[in-house]
């Protein structure tokens, strides 16, 4: 049996981005991938991306914030860093094979309403989606 390859998302908090694309890569890889998600500065997953992710049909059950520093020994096929900080900060993953920088803004700072953090939350969440996909085909 052929070991899957592993992808690994990570932004600073682990709370909004990396969540969102660790969910979106389980669901459109239809489990070509092995999928994690870590942050620099881990913290709690941010209610309004659970709240995006389910109101699209996926399950957020599973999701908690995690560091990378129990990650750096592990084999992945793709590093993948989806903010601009984590980017510049990440710590090298040494037995990772590419690394891809995939920038989205932070939707954990967007200010005014909750239906305007909201929309920005959504925003996200399609971006991501989309560079999942286009991702998911390139590499069939």
């Amino acid at each position: 049996m052929t070991k899957r390859p592993s992808v690994l998302f990570i932004c600073t908090g682990n709370t909004a981005r990396s969540q969102m694309a660790q969910v979106l890569l389980e669901h459109h890889g239809q489990q070509r991938f092995e999928v994690q998600s870590a942050g620099l500065e881990p913290g709690e997953v941010h209610p309004l991306t659970r709240q995006v992710l389910t109101e699209r049909g996926f399950s957020t059950d599973h999701l908690y914030a995690k560091g990378t520093t129990p990650l750096l020994g592990q084999h992945f096929t793709h590093v993948m860093t989806v903010c601009g900080r984590a980017e510049h900060n990440c710590p090298i993953f040494p037995f990772a094979l590419r690394r891809e920088a995939w920038p989205f803004e932070d939707p954990a700072v967007a200010t005014g309403t909750e239906e305007d953090r909201l929309a920005v939350f959504r925003r996200v969440r399609d971006q991501i989606d989309a560079q999942v996909r286009q991702w998911v085909e390139a590499q069939a």
